[in-house]
């Protein structure tokens, strides 16, 4: 049994920095150095007062410690470190470009009156949880131990929780609405069209760094958008030859669930493109 430390050195880089965050905000705030009224995103204090900070803090305070916060924080440790580690494996850079993406989709969001939200890191989290079982549509999860369910259902599961806890629903909506847009604009769409609007920036190349130091300039985003585009010519070629199953039938058979073989190639789902 590998001890705490060890784990934690094991955890991917954008998922370790992110729950790291979040729980040393957390702390601070209890020991009384930050002042969570500082925290909190309200745009009048962003451009009146150019209080820029509150665009970031926003994204990384859980709120104190309390039950909530320690679901939040396990549901990072677990599906955000599955997702990097499983969909996103060998990609950092385009795991990185997907939480800047979902955090300013978040930023924008919450300047509209009806979706104004003062914490932020809630939804970032129920993002990763959208995302994750998106890719994972058919694990089995269960929920204290009471209800078993297909993973496909968690967000929306963690979405009724909330309301027995007595929080709010708009945060967890508003991080499945993200969610569910980046995954349109990053699988169903370019699955559909052969188009990726997507695609990490060639500048985001240099945080695969992170994940492995001696690789070289040509490693990670490149790669796996080559790969990704190649399964999804191998995808479009099996539905346009009718082998399969429909491609869209999202609750059942999700894009990156369906294995198809076109001739002598077999095309892996979106979750394993990077493992050729």
């Amino acid at each position: 049994m590998s001890s705490p430390a060890e784990y934690y050195n094991s955890l991917p880089p954008i998922s370790k920095a992110y729950g790291t965050l979040c729980l040393l905000t957390t702390t601070l705030v209890r020991v009384h150095i930050l002042d969570p009224k500082f925290l909190y995103l309200y745009y009048p204090f962003v451009f009146k007062n150019f209080q820029i900070w509150r665009l970031f803090t926003s994204l990384i305070f859980l709120g104190p410690f309390s039950i909530n916060f320690g679901i939040r924080l396990l549901m990072i440790a677990r599906y955000g470190v599955m997702l990097e580690k499983g969909a996103f494996e060998k990609r950092t850079a385009d795991f990185l470009w997907m939480m800047i993406f979902g955090a300013t989709s978040l930023l924008v969001l919450s300047a509209i009156p009806i979706f104004n939200t003062y914490l932020l890191a809630v939804p970032m989290v129920n993002m990763l949880l959208y995302v994750w079982s998106r890719e994972n549509p058919n694990a089995q999860i269960s929920i204290y131990g009471l209800v078993q369910l297909r993973s496909f259902y968690l967000p929306w599961a963690m979405l009724a929780l909330d309301v027995i806890f007595g929080s709010s629903l708009l945060p967890g909506l508003e991080g499945i609405m993200v969610g569910h847009l980046y995954y349109f604009l990053a699988v169903l769409h370019p699955l559909a069209t052969g188009k990726n609007y997507m695609k990490t920036p060639k500048w985001k190349q240099d945080c695969c760094s992170i994940q492995n130091r001696h690789a070289s300039k040509r490693s990670c985003s490149a790669t796996s958008h080559q790969h990704w585009d190649r399964s999804l010519q191998r995808k479009k070629l099996q539905t346009q030859s009718g082998l399969g199953v429909a491609l869209f039938d999202l609750e059942n058979t999700p894009c990156n669930a369906i294995p198809v073989r076109t001739g002598d190639v077999e095309a892996e789902p979106h979750s394993r493109v990077n493992q050729d």
